[in-house]
């Protein structure tokens, strides 16, 4: 809520330069992913080996651009939905940066495992914190609720990191041991807050996929046919058919001409059979 606070004041601080970068040819989303690049490498750069003063102002620099984008969109009226979403997505990459830098600092030369556990919860629990308030805004709730919110989160690392690296004592580990309860308790905030407006507005559900018809009900028992129709069939034969069994939805068909009959082949007559003569013997001889 502080670093929500802390914005309109930052904002006058960087109108001016926004709006230089508004007259010329600068792509908002260039800033976006300008920023985003020089917030994680120098976080991988610098936090990573444990210099913690120069990485921060390098990381405070980028962290600019964040503020930088909006103004110039809005200036050349290009806002857009693509914009917002490159925004929040440079966002959770530029967290994940920062807190994966400390991971692998106490993991490593940091030479602590409970605050290698603490880093990697800041990381973990950062990432819910954003998906419940978009997963509650997607749904139609309203999440702008929490304790520590991104801005704030990010403000008490950079301020404790620098510090840290100037050789005050303990203050790194500290803040991420209450960044690890401040997050926790925002996701906590954010869930409860949903829920009461879910419950508020009369628990809704969503609305089961549709079915087919089912076609068994209208069926009689097996092997005869639904209820309601004939069986025989005949009720569809005399729709199309009339009375006298013409059909009555076909069209007249035209008579074609007879031809004359062929008269029939007379029958051939049988030759007669084949005898052989008898010779004739003459009598008495």
């Amino acid at each position: 809520m502080l670093a929500s606070k802390a914005r309109p004041q930052l904002q006058k601080v960087l109108d001016p330069l926004s709006r230089w970068a508004a007259r010329s040819s600068v792509s908002p989303d260039l800033v976006t992913v300008i920023g985003t690049i020089g917030v994680a490498g120098a976080a991988l750069g610098f936090f990573t080996r444990g210099v913690f003063f120069l990485g921060t102002v390098v990381i405070t620099l980028f962290v600019f651009s964040d503020l930088m984008d909006g103004v110039i969109a809005r200036a050349r009226g290009i806002s857009s939905k693509w914009g917002a979403f490159l925004d929040s997505t440079s966002d959770r990459v530029g967290d994940g940066a920062i807190f994966g830098s400390l991971v692998i600092w106490y993991a490593g030369d940091g030479d602590s495992l409970p605050l290698t556990g603490a880093a990697l919860l800041c990381l973990v629990a950062g990432s819910v914190t954003s998906y419940v308030k978009a997963r509650a805004e997607g749904l139609g709730f309203s999440c702008d609720v929490g304790f520590a919110e991104r801005g704030e989160r990010l403000l008490i690392l950079l301020v404790a990191a620098g510090l840290y690296g100037l050789g005050v004592p303990y203050l790194l580990p500290a803040a991420l041991w209450f960044l690890v309860g401040a997050t926790v308790l925002t996701v906590a905030q954010r869930v409860v807050h949903v829920h009461r407006q879910f419950v508020r507005s009369g628990r809704p559900t969503f609305a089961p996929p549709a079915e087919a018809p089912s076609t068994e009900a209208d069926a009689g028992p097996a092997g005869t046919a639904p209820a309601g129709t004939d069986p025989s069939g005949a009720s569809s034969v005399m729709a199309s058919t009339g009375v006298d069994g013409a059909h009555l939805d076909q069209p007249p068909v035209a008579p074609t001409p007879s031809t004359p009959p062929t008269p029939p082949t007379p029958p051939t007559p049988a030759a007669p059979p084949l005898v052989s003569p008898v010779p004739r013997v003459a009598p008495g001889r």
